[in-house]
């Protein structure tokens, strides 16, 4: 498979899993390689429409599997997560660790 094309799966499977460390790599690294933008930008397309098939199918079996319909929810969070904890998590800069080569995730 040639590079570009590796790239560009790099930058929708990044957009699609809403890794924002993984994304700035993914786009530095293909825009370093000479990737256009418009291509870019297709990749991230994608990316957008597979994550918003896979979101309304997890809403579906979350509403299976609790007995809820969870798109009607409130935005409250059952754990005790409040509005603060939420902007403290989002404006991190990496959520996801995937930048730290060593991080361990508790689980």
């Amino acid at each position: 498979m040639e590079t570009k094309i590796k790239l560009l799966i790099a930058v929708g499977a990044s957009f699609t899993a809403n890794c924002q460390p993984c994304l700035n790599t993914a786009i530095a690294q293909a825009e370093a390689s000479g990737v256009q933008k418009k291509e870019i930008l297709e990749a991230i397309a994608i990316g957008r429409v597979v994550r918003k098939g896979s979101i309304g199918k997890m809403d579906k079996l979350a509403a299976t599997l609790t007995g809820k319909n969870i798109t009607d929810s409130p935005d409250d969070c059952p754990f005790g997560t409040t509005e603060k904890d939420v902007k403290e998590w989002v404006n991190q800069k990496d959520q996801c660790e995937c930048n730290q080569p060593n991080a361990r995730r508790e689980t």
